[in-house]
């Protein structure tokens, strides 16, 4: 099976976008970039960054529903268990005839494939967190994180 275009970029993504240590100061300062931007865009959504069940960022913006509550912990579970993006995994089972959420494998109301969470790698130490994004369409949350991301650790280099 040949990956598509799509695949090999969000796979890309997961192998730049690696930290070279990450602490609750990283998760404030990652989250508040986030926020801003998304303050500043007038984009109604929250945001929330996990190490597995501690919450170490959380902001609800204007515009945001309860709903999103319920999206960041099925998306966010989604990385953890899978250590991918929920895009990566969305474009890798779109590509296959069966879903991890079908057939009793994966419960629907645990997990979800819809994009926006991240994983947080650590170099020397994996995947030891995810940072979630909801309320924007799959790709424009997967966009949010991956930009601000991009962007703090640019921050954090120069």
């Amino acid at each position: 099976m040949t990956e598509s275009a799509r695949f090999v970029e969000l796979r890309q993504q997961e192998e730049e976008l690696v930290f070279a240590s990450f602490d609750h100061h990283d998760a404030w300062r990652l989250g508040s970039l986030i926020a801003n931007h998304a303050i500043a865009s007038d984009y109604g959504v929250a945001i929330d960054i996990r190490r597995h069940n501690l919450v170490l960022f959380r902001c609800v913006l204007p515009g945001a529903t309860a709903d999103q509550e319920e999206w960041i912990r099925r998306k966010s579970a989604s990385v953890l268990r899978f250590e991918h993006s929920t895009a990566l995994l969305t474009e890798q089972f779109s590509a296959r005839t069966h879903s991890p959420l079908g057939g009793g494998w994966l419960a629907h109301e645990d997990y979800t494939l819809a994009g926006g969470s991240f994983p947080i790698r650590v170099r020397g130490a994996g995947v030891i967190g995810a940072i979630t994004v909801s309320g924007l369409t799959s790709d424009e949350d997967h966009q949010l994180v991956v930009d601000g991301i991009r962007n703090y650790l640019k921050t954090v280099a120069g």
